[in-house]
């Protein structure tokens, strides 16, 4: 098991690498060919975006992977029992999104140049949710060469369309080009799809049986993916609130549409995304961990649960430490180096030293999962997200700009780090 553990690690390392160094490139790709008032818009549609994947995806992929892990049932029959309840979730979902995209764009987030691409949205879901569900299978048998091959060819995919399609979406007009980059999705994670459905065991031989979805199968899934579902929702309802929070508040105050499209679209597209880069490395170890703890609780083994732990909070401190204090010290370098731009430095030096405590949340929130806590990492996002979101209320008020969204952001870390860890000691020491 140990050498499994390090095995997947290392691969889930290597294709997290590909797979940021792929994302910061296409994030370059978009900044220079939408400019800052595309990314802006793209940035603003993104939290619903966010919101709708996590509804539509409904846990299903975190229940799969675990009860896989678990060995103790028929794959197949799980597997066949969860793709009927998605398709009627993202069918739902889909005539949903026909319904609001228009209040949504022009009353919540005031700029109607977000529609089209909220429409897109009911295009990508279902390829999403289907990806991410053959994708949870492979982690749940510890399998992750397949899962790093479909992200890194999903990302290719996604970069060379961006580089063909923005430049002549973008002069029909800023709403096209943004509605053209979420479509792009619907290619790219067919691609993962397919070549997840080609990892899959050539001799695997499905009868009728297996086709039965099972409502045991069922029931075991929807007590992790509820919780687990509940706390990504209640997370994605806060990302998705806080656009619509930060520029009708930002507005009332007295600032203009344009500083906070801007101003957002540099922290959520600059700022963030560079002081996030350590968190494939962070993510790759949890990743793997999921499994792997979740084997070793099943079989009552506290002790190898701790191990795990404690290694995996080390490393993602020996990378993440490190490299937030060189951003730190030198956020204008950085930021020309890959954005072309020194817009967001100021922001960068603020948020640097939190972003610590956001490196150790993965592995947090895995092993919660992995031990059958999900409920508690959904407490946690709870109450992160109803301090964030009142924070940032208050904060706007003040009159400081955009820095109410940086002070939001530092103390919903703190807060959902620190419960994680509560919640790991009580029940694990």
């Amino acid at each position: 098991m140990k050498e499994k553990f390090i095995i997947s690690t290392i691969i889930l390392l290597i294709g997290g690498l590909l797979t940021k160094l792929l994302g910061m490139i296409i994030k370059i790709f978009m900044s220079r060919l939408m400019g800052v008032e595309g990314l802006g818009i793209y940035m603003l549609i993104l939290p619903t975006f966010s919101l709708f994947i996590a509804l539509a995806q409904f846990g299903f992929p975190t229940a799969l992977s675990k009860l896989i892990a678990e060995d103790s049932k028929n794959n197949k029959r799980l597997f066949f029992s969860l793709i009927p309840i998605s398709l009627v979730i993202n069918i739902i979902l889909i005539i949903l999104i026909l319904f609001i995209a228009p209040i949504l764009a022009n009353n919540l987030l005031h700029d109607n140049r977000c529609l089209y691409g909220i429409y897109a949205i009911g295009l990508v879901i279902p390829f999403t949710t289907l990806s991410s569900i053959c994708r949870s299978y492979f982690f749940g048998k510890q399998k992750m060469l397949p899962h790093v091959i479909s992200n890194v060819s999903e990302d290719i995919i996604r970069l060379l369309l961006i580089i063909g399609g923005v430049p002549f979406f973008i002069k029909k007009g800023i709403k096209y080009a943004v509605c053209y980059v979420i479509l792009i999705n619907v290619i790219s994670e067919l691609v993962s799809t397919l070549i997840l459905i080609f990892f899959l065991p050539k001799n695997i031989k499905i009868r009728r049986e297996d086709l039965t979805p099972s409502r045991i199968y069922i029931k075991d899934s929807l007590d992790i993916s509820i919780p687990t579902t509940t706390g990504r929702l209640i997370g994605s309802i806060g990302y998705f609130l806080e656009p619509i929070i930060l520029t009708s508040t930002l507005l009332l105050v007295g600032y203009s549409n344009n500083y906070i499209v801007s101003e957002y679209g540099v922290i959520s597209g600059y700022v963030i995304p560079l002081l996030l880069l350590p968190s494939f490395f962070t993510l790759a170890i949890s990743q793997a961990l999921l499994p792997t703890v979740t084997k070793l609780y099943y079989h009552h083994d506290i002790r190898g649960v701790k191990r795990k732990i404690k290694q995996a909070l080390f490393f993602s401190l020996l990378i993440g430490i490190p490299t937030t204090i060189i951003l730190m010290i030198e956020p204008k370098f950085f930021l020309k180096l890959v954005y072309d731009t020194t817009k967001g430095a100021s922001y960068m030096m603020v948020l640097a030293p939190f972003c610590i405590f956001q490196y150790i949340q993965a592995p947090l929130s895995f092993c919660l999962d992995a031990i059958g806590k999900s409920k508690d990492n959904m407490k946690a996002t709870l109450y992160g997200t109803i301090v964030r979101c009142m924070t940032l209320f208050l904060f706007a008020f003040l009159k400081i700009g955009i820095w109410c969204l940086i002070l939001s952001t530092c103390i919903h870390i703190l807060v959902v780090t620190f419960y994680n860890i509560k919640k790991i000691k009580k029940y694990l020491y």
